[in-house]
């Protein structure tokens, strides 16, 4: 079993393909940690999570860009909302961890029960700019890899291939967390496409192949033959910008007005914030948040 999380990419056919893949587990177990996601919600918010990373890995060219892949599906998880930057970082959210798929279907978590089909798929780009890009799709299945591959070729005109999975067992704990992404680029021949397709097709599911010891490059080998040419390789983990200076910060956005109407009715020695992200508390006393709105003026 890998016990290191990271992201893979690669080329093949002369570079009119591209393929990335990773291994996610440390990663989503972390996110199950933080946010006490029941399995249902934990496959969700990790698939999320993972798609975010791939499509931040093929789309922001500097570290600190930034993309968010938002899923609002009308199901009982509600919204389901992820960010990557292009260091490999990711953290995520969903509106209610407790829920239960209301099936099991062959043996798998029945993800797009949790997280419905009547919704929508966004994905949101900062890319340094003043204005952000932004791409909407209706879901398609619900499964998030599906609808992350319509989206690709919907809002980004790159026909492309999506398999992420996470395994949980039944005790909660995330055994296993990967996956793929392949994009066809134009100049494929119809017959190259096909051949792709079909391994494509006839791939194990990425928790299986993970849950065997395969590694990222492993997956692209069954995918590609080995006939591929491979790019870099970077880590990935949860991380959450969050601190308590950007708390303090918002606490001055509040101004003087809402900062005391807070302080008198919670009549608590002390105010706690939570980052909805990581769930990481801050704590201000009183006397704290009038220091902070008067070293503001």
């Amino acid at each position: 079993m890998i016990h290191t999380d990271y992201l893979v990419r690669a080329t093949a056919l002369d570079e009119r393909v591209r393929a990335f893949a990773l291994h996610a587990t440390d990663v989503v177990g972390e996110l199950q940690r933080r946010h006490d996601t029941y399995p249902g919600a934990t496959a969700a918010l990790g698939r999320t999570a993972m798609g975010a990373l791939l499509l931040g890995a093929a789309g922001l060219k500097e570290p600190e860009h930034a993309l968010s892949v938002e899923v609002r599906g009308g199901g009982p998880i509600g919204r389901v909302i992820c960010t990557a930057n292009g260091s490999g970082e990711v953290r995520g959210l969903v509106s209610n961890p407790h829920v239960h798929a209301p099936s099991i279907r062959e043996g798998k978590l029945n993800v797009a029960g949790v997280v419905g089909t009547g919704g929508y798929l966004s994905v949101t780009k900062s890319l340094g700019l003043r204005d952000t890009y932004q791409g909407t799709v209706e879901l398609q299945s619900g499964e998030i890899g599906d609808d992350l591959a319509f989206y690709l070729a919907r809002s980004e005109q790159t026909p492309s291939a999506v398999g992420i999975g996470v395994f949980v067992m039944p005790d909660g704990r995330v055994e296993a967390a990967g996956g793929f992404l392949v994009q066809l680029l134009p100049g494929l021949e119809d017959e190259e496409i096909q051949e792709i397709e079909a391994r494509i097709a006839t791939l194990p599911h990425p928790t299986k192949l993970i849950r065997e010891g395969v590694t990222p490059e492993g997956i692209l080998d069954q995918i590609f033959g080995g006939e591929y040419t491979l790019g870099s390789s970077h880590p990935i983990r949860f991380h959450c910008p969050c601190s308590r200076e950007r708390f303090e910060a918002a606490i001055v956005s509040l101004g003087q007005e809402e900062v005391n109407r807070i302080i008198e009715e919670e009549q608590e020695p002390r105010t706690e914030v939570v980052c909805h992200f990581c769930n990481e508390k801050y704590y201000f006393s009183p006397t704290e948040m009038q220091e902070i709105l008067a070293a503001a003026r």
